[in-house]
């Protein structure tokens, strides 16, 4: 989990980069740039929304060889070893994404290295590296008063409100490639950004590993459990998983199954369907991990446990009490109406 509230962006160095196919060119800038006490705020929004409104899956730099041979994996071990040296580092960062930038569909663009202090990530404070690029531009219009006379005076710029490509590097799990996030809106190139020029692969750790298998089980529900017996019972198969996770520090599987998958009819079900999807998911040959505290909360805010009927009424179910939807909740079929129910046991209505 981060939290970039208190970041602080310790330096700033502005280039540009062209595509290299089409005879660009870049442009370094000498020198860092100074910022002052109006930018500073307006580019930390810039640069660090999308991360926050971004679900947390974290890339790790990756060689086919070896990781020393990856440039920007280098680059980011120099950095951090003389953050004082960032804006020299930075020239080398972008000369890579020139190299990178041959196919005619990658645009050019300016692009910002910042050196990130005071970040929290996992409850720890680090420092990063921030590489942000703006590609896209749009017009807008300028007013120039003259005289009795407004003119106008268009213009091209970036908008503050979209961020096309960046990353930040934490200083953590060095050994392992560092973790780092990514994000790209512009998804044409995005074998670009990723692979030819950062050349990360995804971090597997217990985070990563405990939100796919959540998602599984929640494809896994949709996909049999409902089909298999009615929604109410895809509703509560989550119900319990959600709660397996949250109440064990770790998984293992046979042991999950015969926890939470009630009707025993669904364990082949179950197996089958992990072994058809489990590459979808990166979950191939896990049965047991450390289960990761900060992805299950998360999972447990998405995941839907509510009850849509045809006849505009809704039934939620508590995630947190969650026995009561088994033990007060029933499912019948009205022969005269010809319509399914729900019967609702209850003492006394609360007040809202």
């Amino acid at each position: 989990m981060i939290n970039l509230y208190n970041t602080h962006i310790a330096s700033l160095s502005i280039h540009k980069v062209g595509n290299k196919s089409r005879n660009e060119p870049k442009i370094l800038s000498q020198e860092p740039y100074k910022l002052d006490d109006e930018l500073a705020p307006l580019l930390r929004e810039y640069f660090f929304k999308p991360f926050r409104d971004k679900e947390e899956s974290y890339y790790q730099f990756t060689h086919e060889v070896d990781l020393e041979f990856n440039e920007l994996y280098k680059i980011a071990n120099a950095i951090f070893e003389n953050p004082e040296n960032i804006h020299e580092a930075s020239k080398n960062i972008v000369s890579h994404l020139f190299n990178q930038s041959e196919h005619p569909h990658i645009k050019s663009g300016e692009v910002y290295i910042t050196f990130l202090e005071n970040m929290q990530l996992d409850n720890e404070k680090v420092n990063g590296i921030g590489i942000f690029k703006s590609e896209l531009k749009q017009d807008f219009l300028l007013f120039k008063e003259k005289e009795n006379q407004l003119d106008l005076i268009l213009q091209q710029g970036i908008n503050l409100n979209k961020l096309d490509k960046g990353c930040i590097i934490f200083n953590s799990k060095k050994e392992e490639g560092y973790k780092i996030l990514s994000v790209d809106s512009n998804r044409y190139d995005a074998r670009y950004w990723l692979e030819d020029f950062l050349g990360v692969s995804l971090f597997e750790d217990e985070n990563f590993i405990t939100k796919k298998y959540l998602k599984f089980c929640q494809d896994f529900a949709r996909d049999v459990v409902l089909p298999a017996e009615d929604k109410q019972q895809e509703v509560m198969f989550m119900n319990r998983s959600v709660n397996y996770f949250a109440k064990n520090d770790a998984f293992e599987e046979t042991n999950f199954m015969n926890e939470v998958l009630e009707n025993p009819d669904l364990h082949p079900e179950f197996r089958n369907y992990k072994q058809e999807m489990a590459p979808k998911y990166h979950i191939e040959d896990i049965s047991n991990f450390p289960i990761a505290n900060t992805a299950v909360t998360a999972a447990r805010k998405k995941i839907k446990n509510v009850i849509n009927l045809d006849t505009n009424i809704q039934i939620k179910l508590d995630f947190i009490n969650s026995d009561s939807a088994e033990r007060f909740i029933e499912k019948g079929w009205d022969e005269e109406k010809q319509m399914y129910y729900y019967l609702v046991y209850f003492n006394k209505e609360q007040k809202s």
